[in-house]
Protein backbone atom coordinates (compact mmCIF):
# COMPACT_ATOMS: atom_id res chain seq x y z
CA UNK A 1 0.00 0.00 0.00
CA UNK A 2 1.32 3.43 -0.91
CA UNK A 3 -0.05 6.92 -0.39
CA UNK A 4 1.41 10.17 -1.74
CA UNK A 5 -0.04 13.39 -0.37
CA UNK A 6 0.45 17.14 0.03
CA UNK A 7 -0.14 18.88 3.38
CA UNK A 8 -3.22 21.09 3.58
CA UNK A 9 -3.23 22.72 7.03
CA UNK A 10 -3.89 19.99 9.58
CA UNK A 11 -5.11 17.71 6.80
CA UNK A 12 -3.60 16.36 3.61
CA UNK A 13 -4.60 16.09 -0.02
CA UNK A 14 -4.00 12.69 -1.64
CA UNK A 15 -2.05 13.00 -4.89
CA UNK A 16 -1.59 9.33 -5.72
CA UNK A 17 -2.27 5.93 -4.19
CA UNK A 18 -1.44 2.33 -4.98
CA UNK A 19 -2.48 -0.99 -3.46
CA UNK A 20 -1.79 -4.58 -4.40
CA UNK A 21 -2.25 -7.83 -2.49
CA UNK A 22 1.14 -9.61 -2.57
CA UNK A 23 0.79 -12.09 0.34
CA UNK A 24 4.37 -11.60 1.43
CA UNK A 25 3.89 -13.92 4.40
CA UNK A 26 2.50 -16.81 2.33
CA UNK A 27 3.96 -20.08 3.64
CA UNK A 28 5.85 -18.33 6.43
CA UNK A 29 4.20 -20.35 9.18
CA UNK A 30 5.48 -23.60 7.71
CA UNK A 31 9.02 -22.57 6.74
CA UNK A 32 9.87 -19.56 8.91
CA UNK A 33 11.04 -17.79 5.75
CA UNK A 34 9.65 -15.51 3.05
CA UNK A 35 9.31 -17.54 -0.14
CA UNK A 36 11.04 -16.55 -3.36
CA UNK A 37 7.70 -16.28 -5.18
CA UNK A 38 6.18 -14.03 -2.49
CA UNK A 39 9.27 -11.80 -2.44
CA UNK A 40 9.18 -11.51 -6.22
CA UNK A 41 5.51 -10.40 -6.06
CA UNK A 42 6.33 -7.80 -3.43
CA UNK A 43 9.36 -6.43 -5.27
CA UNK A 44 7.29 -6.14 -8.46
CA UNK A 45 4.67 -4.07 -6.61
CA UNK A 46 7.31 -1.96 -4.86
CA UNK A 47 8.94 -1.19 -8.22
CA UNK A 48 5.68 0.45 -9.27
CA UNK A 49 5.71 2.45 -6.03
CA UNK A 50 9.30 3.54 -6.67
CA UNK A 51 8.38 4.84 -10.13
CA UNK A 52 5.46 6.82 -8.69
CA UNK A 53 7.68 8.35 -6.00
CA UNK A 54 10.09 9.59 -8.69
CA UNK A 55 7.36 10.88 -11.01
CA UNK A 56 5.65 12.75 -8.18
CA UNK A 57 8.92 14.33 -6.98
CA UNK A 58 8.39 13.11 -3.42
CA UNK A 59 10.88 14.82 -1.09
CA UNK A 60 9.98 13.14 2.21
CA UNK A 61 8.96 9.51 2.55
CA UNK A 62 8.86 6.61 4.96
CA UNK A 63 8.30 2.97 4.09
CA UNK A 64 7.63 0.26 6.66
CA UNK A 65 7.41 -3.52 6.81
CA UNK A 66 5.43 -5.35 9.48
CA UNK A 67 4.73 -8.87 10.77
CA UNK A 68 5.96 -10.97 7.86
CA UNK A 69 9.38 -9.33 7.97
CA UNK A 70 9.44 -9.34 11.78
CA UNK A 71 8.94 -13.11 11.86
CA UNK A 72 10.88 -14.27 8.80
CA UNK A 73 14.46 -15.43 9.25
CA UNK A 74 15.25 -13.79 5.89
CA UNK A 75 13.31 -10.59 6.55
CA UNK A 76 16.44 -8.43 6.65
CA UNK A 77 17.70 -10.00 3.40
CA UNK A 78 14.38 -9.12 1.77
CA UNK A 79 14.67 -5.50 2.94
CA UNK A 80 18.19 -5.34 1.48
CA UNK A 81 16.94 -6.74 -1.82
CA UNK A 82 14.13 -4.18 -1.98
CA UNK A 83 16.59 -1.32 -1.46
CA UNK A 84 18.99 -2.75 -4.03
CA UNK A 85 16.33 -3.26 -6.73
CA UNK A 86 13.91 -0.37 -6.11
CA UNK A 87 15.71 2.21 -3.98
CA UNK A 88 12.97 1.98 -1.33
CA UNK A 89 14.36 1.70 2.20
CA UNK A 90 12.00 -0.34 4.36
CA UNK A 91 11.99 -0.04 8.15
CA UNK A 92 10.90 -3.25 9.91
CA UNK A 93 8.84 -1.67 12.68
CA UNK A 94 7.93 -3.32 16.00
CA UNK A 95 4.33 -4.33 16.67
CA UNK A 96 3.85 -1.51 19.18
CA UNK A 97 4.71 1.13 16.58
CA UNK A 98 2.46 -0.57 14.03
CA UNK A 99 -0.43 -0.37 16.51
CA UNK A 100 0.30 3.28 17.33
CA UNK A 101 0.47 4.32 13.67
CA UNK A 102 -2.87 2.63 12.95
CA UNK A 103 -4.49 4.61 15.77
CA UNK A 104 -2.95 7.91 14.63
CA UNK A 105 -4.18 7.24 11.11
CA UNK A 106 -7.83 6.46 11.84
CA UNK A 107 -8.86 7.57 15.37
CA UNK A 108 -10.73 10.61 14.02
CA UNK A 109 -13.41 8.22 12.77
CA UNK A 110 -14.22 6.96 16.26
CA UNK A 111 -17.79 7.74 17.23
CA UNK A 112 -18.16 10.35 19.96
CA UNK A 113 -18.35 9.19 23.56
CA UNK A 114 -16.54 9.10 26.88
CA UNK A 115 -16.31 5.33 27.23
CA UNK A 116 -13.27 3.26 26.25
CA UNK A 117 -12.57 2.71 22.57
CA UNK A 118 -10.85 -0.20 20.85
CA UNK A 119 -9.08 0.31 17.54
CA UNK A 120 -8.12 -2.89 15.73
CA UNK A 121 -6.13 -3.70 12.62
CA UNK A 122 -6.47 -7.17 11.06
CA UNK A 123 -3.46 -7.62 8.81
CA UNK A 124 -2.05 -10.47 6.80
CA UNK A 125 0.29 -11.84 9.46
CA UNK A 126 -0.87 -10.19 12.68
CA UNK A 127 -3.72 -8.39 14.39
CA UNK A 128 -3.26 -5.35 16.63
CA UNK A 129 -5.71 -4.26 19.33
CA UNK A 130 -5.36 -0.86 20.99
CA UNK A 131 -7.56 0.46 23.82
CA UNK A 132 -7.53 4.26 23.77
CA UNK A 133 -8.78 7.13 25.91
CA UNK A 134 -10.11 9.87 23.62
CA UNK A 135 -10.98 12.52 26.18
CA UNK A 136 -7.89 14.60 25.37
CA UNK A 137 -6.82 16.28 22.13
CA UNK A 138 -4.92 13.15 21.09
CA UNK A 139 -5.83 9.52 21.91
CA UNK A 140 -3.91 8.00 24.81
CA UNK A 141 -3.09 4.30 24.71
CA UNK A 142 -4.41 2.47 27.77
CA UNK A 143 -3.62 -1.08 26.67
CA UNK A 144 -2.54 -2.87 23.50
CA UNK A 145 -1.88 -6.29 22.08
CA UNK A 146 -0.41 -7.77 18.94
CA UNK A 147 -0.99 -11.44 18.05
CA UNK A 148 0.55 -13.39 15.13
CA UNK A 149 -2.83 -14.19 13.60
CA UNK A 150 -3.74 -12.32 10.43
CA UNK A 151 -5.83 -13.43 7.47
CA UNK A 152 -2.93 -15.23 5.78
CA UNK A 153 -1.39 -16.88 8.84
CA UNK A 154 -4.78 -17.97 10.23
CA UNK A 155 -6.06 -19.29 6.89
CA UNK A 156 -2.85 -21.28 6.42
CA UNK A 157 -3.29 -22.83 9.89
CA UNK A 158 -6.30 -24.71 8.44
CA UNK A 159 -4.99 -25.52 4.99
CA UNK A 160 -7.14 -25.74 1.83
CA UNK A 161 -10.77 -24.66 1.99
CA UNK A 162 -13.02 -27.67 2.82
CA UNK A 163 -15.65 -28.77 0.30
CA UNK A 164 -18.08 -30.03 2.93
CA UNK A 165 -20.26 -27.57 4.92
CA UNK A 166 -19.72 -29.34 8.25
CA UNK A 167 -15.96 -29.30 7.70
CA UNK A 168 -16.06 -25.59 6.82
CA UNK A 169 -17.95 -24.76 10.00
CA UNK A 170 -15.58 -26.89 12.08
CA UNK A 171 -12.57 -25.12 10.55
CA UNK A 172 -14.17 -21.75 11.27
CA UNK A 173 -14.79 -22.75 14.89
CA UNK A 174 -11.15 -23.82 15.28
CA UNK A 175 -9.90 -20.53 13.84
CA UNK A 176 -12.07 -18.54 16.23
CA UNK A 177 -10.80 -20.65 19.13
CA UNK A 178 -7.15 -20.03 18.19
CA UNK A 179 -7.64 -16.28 18.07
CA UNK A 180 -9.75 -16.24 21.25
CA UNK A 181 -7.00 -18.05 23.14
CA UNK A 182 -4.40 -15.55 21.91
CA UNK A 183 -6.66 -12.71 23.15
CA UNK A 184 -7.35 -14.36 26.53
CA UNK A 185 -5.06 -12.38 28.85
CA UNK A 186 -5.88 -9.12 27.08
CA UNK A 187 -9.60 -9.90 27.43
CA UNK A 188 -9.21 -10.55 31.17
CA UNK A 189 -7.89 -7.00 31.62
CA UNK A 190 -10.91 -5.39 29.95
CA UNK A 191 -13.80 -4.57 32.25
CA UNK A 192 -16.33 -2.04 30.98
CA UNK A 193 -20.05 -1.55 30.43
CA UNK A 194 -20.84 -2.90 26.92
CA UNK A 195 -23.22 0.01 26.32
CA UNK A 196 -20.29 2.44 26.58
CA UNK A 197 -17.91 0.56 24.30
CA UNK A 198 -16.77 1.99 20.98
CA UNK A 199 -15.09 -0.06 18.25
CA UNK A 200 -13.22 0.95 15.10
CA UNK A 201 -11.60 -1.39 12.61
CA UNK A 202 -9.04 -0.60 9.95
CA UNK A 203 -8.35 -3.49 7.61
CA UNK A 204 -9.35 -5.21 4.41
CA UNK A 205 -11.59 -7.49 6.45
CA UNK A 206 -13.85 -4.77 7.85
CA UNK A 207 -13.96 -2.77 4.61
CA UNK A 208 -14.84 -5.93 2.66
CA UNK A 209 -17.60 -6.95 5.09
CA UNK A 210 -18.94 -3.40 5.08
CA UNK A 211 -19.11 -3.54 1.28
CA UNK A 212 -21.05 -6.81 1.47
CA UNK A 213 -23.35 -5.20 4.07
CA UNK A 214 -24.13 -2.35 1.67
CA UNK A 215 -24.47 -4.71 -1.29
CA UNK A 216 -21.99 -2.72 -3.38
CA UNK A 217 -21.35 -3.85 -6.94
CA UNK A 218 -17.77 -2.61 -6.65
CA UNK A 219 -15.71 -1.16 -3.84
CA UNK A 220 -16.37 2.53 -3.09
CA UNK A 221 -14.11 4.12 -0.49
CA UNK A 222 -16.42 7.13 -0.11
CA UNK A 223 -19.27 4.85 0.99
CA UNK A 224 -17.11 2.78 3.35
CA UNK A 225 -14.66 5.08 5.13
CA UNK A 226 -16.43 6.29 8.29
CA UNK A 227 -19.37 3.88 7.98
CA UNK A 228 -20.87 2.40 11.16
CA UNK A 229 -22.31 -1.13 10.89
CA UNK A 230 -24.34 -2.92 13.60
CA UNK A 231 -22.17 -5.56 15.24
CA UNK A 232 -24.87 -8.20 14.75
CA UNK A 233 -24.90 -7.46 11.02
CA UNK A 234 -21.14 -8.04 10.90
CA UNK A 235 -21.59 -11.33 12.76
CA UNK A 236 -24.36 -12.37 10.37
CA UNK A 237 -22.22 -11.69 7.32
CA UNK A 238 -19.28 -13.53 8.91
CA UNK A 239 -21.39 -16.61 9.63
CA UNK A 240 -22.83 -16.56 6.11
CA UNK A 241 -19.38 -16.34 4.50
CA UNK A 242 -18.05 -19.13 6.71
CA UNK A 243 -20.83 -21.40 5.40
CA UNK A 244 -20.17 -20.62 1.73
CA UNK A 245 -17.73 -22.54 -0.45
CA UNK A 246 -14.67 -20.87 -1.91
CA UNK A 247 -16.37 -20.62 -5.32
CA UNK A 248 -19.50 -19.08 -3.80
CA UNK A 249 -17.48 -16.44 -1.94
CA UNK A 250 -15.51 -15.61 -5.07
CA UNK A 251 -18.75 -14.73 -6.87
CA UNK A 252 -19.50 -11.89 -4.43
CA UNK A 253 -18.58 -8.61 -6.09
CA UNK A 254 -16.52 -7.07 -3.30
CA UNK A 255 -14.67 -10.30 -2.46
CA UNK A 256 -13.77 -11.94 -5.77
CA UNK A 257 -10.99 -14.46 -6.38
CA UNK A 258 -8.40 -12.22 -4.73
CA UNK A 259 -9.93 -12.34 -1.23
CA UNK A 260 -12.14 -15.44 -1.34
CA UNK A 261 -9.66 -17.74 0.40
CA UNK A 262 -8.72 -15.23 3.13
CA UNK A 263 -11.95 -13.47 4.08
CA UNK A 264 -13.23 -16.26 6.35
CA UNK A 265 -10.08 -16.09 8.48
CA UNK A 266 -10.69 -12.35 8.80
CA UNK A 267 -14.28 -13.07 9.87
CA UNK A 268 -13.03 -15.45 12.58
CA UNK A 269 -10.70 -12.75 13.93
CA UNK A 270 -13.45 -10.12 13.84
CA UNK A 271 -15.89 -12.36 15.72
CA UNK A 272 -13.24 -13.07 18.36
CA UNK A 273 -12.79 -9.30 18.78
CA UNK A 274 -16.56 -8.81 19.13
CA UNK A 275 -16.61 -11.54 21.79
CA UNK A 276 -14.16 -9.63 24.01
CA UNK A 277 -15.36 -6.11 23.07
CA UNK A 278 -19.14 -6.37 22.57
CA UNK A 279 -19.75 -2.88 21.22
CA UNK A 280 -23.14 -2.36 19.55
CA UNK A 281 -21.55 -1.06 16.34
CA UNK A 282 -18.36 -1.51 14.34
CA UNK A 283 -16.84 1.65 12.90
CA UNK A 284 -15.12 1.09 9.55
CA UNK A 285 -11.98 2.92 8.46
CA UNK A 286 -10.37 2.76 5.03
CA UNK A 287 -7.29 4.38 6.50
CA UNK A 288 -4.65 3.36 9.01
CA UNK A 289 -0.89 2.92 9.06
CA UNK A 290 -0.23 4.89 5.86
CA UNK A 291 -2.22 7.87 7.13
CA UNK A 292 -0.49 7.60 10.51
CA UNK A 293 2.89 7.79 8.79
CA UNK A 294 1.73 10.76 6.71
CA UNK A 295 0.71 12.70 9.82
CA UNK A 296 4.06 11.85 11.38
CA UNK A 297 5.88 13.14 8.28
CA UNK A 298 3.75 16.31 8.20
CA UNK A 299 4.78 17.15 11.75
CA UNK A 300 8.42 16.47 10.90
CA UNK A 301 8.25 18.58 7.73
CA UNK A 302 6.69 21.55 9.56
CA UNK A 303 9.49 21.79 12.11
CA UNK A 304 11.90 24.69 11.53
Amino acid sequence: RMLIAKPDGDHFFVVDAFSRIVRLGEGLGATGMLSQVAMDRAVSALSICADKLVRRNVHLARSVATEACRRASNGVEFVERVYRETGIKLDIIPAEEEARLAVVGCHRLLEEGDGPALVFDIGGGSTELVVVDTRGSEPQTLDWLSVPWGVVSLAESEGPDPDNLDDRLAAYSRMRARVTESFRRFAERQRANPAELRLLGTSGTVTTLASVHLGLASYDRRAIDGLSVPAEAMRGISTDLARRSLAERAKLACIGQERADLVVAGCAILEAILDIWPAPRVGVADRGIREGILRQLMRLDSQP
